[in-house]
């Protein structure tokens, strides 16, 4: 009885997913609690999903990947793969499907899609392209190349510990490369020619948003003694160094020069008047070479989560219209320090942006407390701007996160300690050195993907609970009886593929090992190669997101709909059937 209703939960589940009637995420609420009313898991097993290791080492990767965003490492890498394919959409697509695929087969390629991401969404719509024709392709070969090599991916290893554990031997580094190299090849091959026609060509959000024109607000910059810039030319030299910096004046004493027809040198105490967007201007400030005029004691630019950067738009009814910058109280609160200004077709004319009257829908780049923040909402004389700060990239930070990153990848790797274990970590050591400020970290999360894996994760275990999975993996080898060791090994890669859909690879491989090598001794052959077909089968995770990790992670990213995993993951699950079938007998015999 038990079997039978957990089938009906499960036909009703993947009819929501694939139709998308409702929000995934309430799907998945929903099979919970059809689970618990029906009295098949308890409360505590039904929810149990959310403290799964797997729930919280995705979620602990969204915000990774937010942090390598804000510190600028990402958009690194996307430059440098832009200019490695000179802007042809193709192969930068080949580029970083072949780094992708290199990286997964010797570390978790979980952190490896993670960090790709948002190299492809800057990538797609720098290149002209949709990021959804990118997302599940990398996703994609990650899986392959995780069969490639014994640590590629968390089953291979369980696979080799029960093949051990069993009597058949563990399997070798690169015992799995014989199988799985040419797989990927053809994979890889594969998706280049169907990705681009096959993937939606959906509008991505962050295009609109970089392809909006930037502000370019005017600053006040002292050059302290000690700088860097001491000596260089202002008009070519400090934009070489910061580009998006523009110089318009440089001030020495009463004297005021134009960098790019005076011929001057900056000197230490020089006052620059720059042009730049929040980024820019952020950027520069957050090294040595140059300081705020006045700048009020305790503020500081060394951390994201003590400060905030925000525009203050002037509104017609304010009370500040007409009056000097520094004569408004603005310029006397010890909470916030007025770096720039922006205003259409503003001409420079006064010697101090202090100076400058304010007019309607001047916008002031403001530097604030964020303790202090509240106090300047809901005020009538100017509109609180607060997304602004999300623009800015702490490039300062970069190699702090690298290092982080980099930590994290190299501790799973080795075995020092679990991913979730190591992703946490990083997680705690990007928020505490402001690689990542915490109210980003909060927006970073993506529930509607935790709350699915957590609502299969319940659904799996009923399955495993009700004697579901057993009875239709015994069913389906039924079917099997009498034909030959090769169809049969064909139909373990077919019953693993489809059983790592609904459930964790790492729980298929658990469940088909003991089924495979019991088969196995029945039919009078070496085991061993329906061993190596589990461990191929079990990751072949392609027609659907929920079967694996990395398929979830692309889902929101990639706006994507269920059925965009079926238009090229089942041809990828006929190809590794086929491969597979062909190529595990030769290497290793019946």
């Amino acid at each position: 009885m038990e079997i039978m209703i957990v089938s009906i939960i499960l036909a009703i589940t993947l009819f929501f997913l694939i139709s998308e009637w409702i929000p995934i995420d309430l799907t998945a609420i929903g099979t919970m609690v059809a689970l618990m009313l029906t009295r098949i898991l308890t409360p505590t097993q039904a929810v149990a999903g959310f403290a799964n290791p797997a729930v919280i080492t995705v979620g602990a990767m969204f915000l990774i990947s937010q942090a390598m965003i804000r510190t600028g490492v990402v958009g690194f890498i996307g430059r440098r793969v832009l200019h490695l394919t000179r802007g042809r959409a193709g192969l930068a697509l080949l580029v970083v499907l072949l780094i992708v695929a290199v990286a997964s087969a010797f570390i978790n390629n979980t952190p490896v899609v993670v960090m790709f991401i948002p190299v492809i969404l800057s990538m797609g719509c720098r290149l002209g392209v949709s990021p959804s024709k990118y997302l599940i392709p990398i996703s994609y070969v990650s899986i392959l190349a995780g069969t490639c090599t014994l640590i590629g991916t968390s089953t291979n290893i369980i696979v080799s510990d029960l093949s051990s554990k069993y009597g058949y031997g563990a399997l070798g580094m690169f015992e799995l490369t014989r199988v799985g190299l040419p797989l990927a090849a053809v994979g890889i091959a594969l998706i280049m020619a169907l990705a681009p026609r096959w993937m939606p060509d959906l509008l991505n959000p962050t295009c609109e948003l970089e392809s909006q024109p930037k502000r370019r607000y005017l600053a006040e910059l002292v050059v302290p003694r000690g700088s860097a810039l001491v000596g260089l030319n202002p008009c070519n030299g400090l934009p070489a160094k910061y580009p998006g910096i523009e110089v318009t004046e440089l001030i020495r004493y009463s004297h005021i020069f134009h960098p790019c027809r005076d011929a001057v040198a900056i000197a230490p105490d020089d006052l620059l008047l720059v042009k730049g967007s929040p980024n820019d201007i952020t950027h520069i400030l957050q090294g040595k070479d140059v300081d705020l005029p006045e700048t009020q004691t305790g503020m500081s630019f060394s951390g994201p989560d003590e400060t905030l950067v925000v525009e203050l738009i002037i509104p017609p009814q304010s009370e500040l219209l007409g009056q000097l910058l520094r004569e408004t109280h603005l310029s006397r609160d010890e909470d916030l320090h007025i770096v720039a200004i922006e205003r259409s077709g503003l001409h420079y004319t006064e010697k101090k942006i202090k100076d400058i009257r304010l007019r309607i829908g001047d916008i002031l780049l403001v530097w604030c407390r964020a303790d202090q923040i509240s106090k300047f909402r809901g005020r009538s004389d100017w509109i609180l701007v607060e997304d602004v700060d999300q623009e800015i990239v702490y490039t300062r930070k970069a190699p702090l996160a690298v290092a982080i990153f980099t930590g994290m990848v190299t501790a799973a790797t080795t075995g020092m300690a679990d991913i979730m274990v190591c992703a946490l970590a990083a997680v705690f050591l990007m928020l505490i050195s402001g690689c990542l400020p915490f109210k980003e970290a909060y927006r970073a999360m993506q529930s509607s993907v935790l709350l699915l894996i957590a609502g299969m994760i319940a659904l799996g275990t009923a399955m495993d609970k009700s004697g579901a999975s057993r009875f239709y993996a015994e069913l389906f080898l039924g079917m099997l009886q009498g034909w030959s060791p090769v169809l049969v090994l064909g139909g373990f890669i077919v019953l693993a593929s489809i059983s790592t859909e609904v459930m964790s690879n790492n729980a298929t491989a658990v469940l088909l090992l003991p089924i495979a090598i019991s088969t196995a001794m029945g039919l009078g052959v070496n085991p061993k190669p329906f061993i190596i077909a589990v461990c191929i089968g079990a990751s072949a995770s392609f027609a659907t997101p929920i079967g694996y990790q990395t398929n979830l992670l692309v889902y929101g990213p990639g706006g994507y709909r269920f059925t965009d995993y079926l238009k090229m993951g089942i041809p990828l699950n006929v190809m590794v059937l086929a491969g597979g079938t062909m190529l595990i007998p030769i290497f290793w015999p019946f």
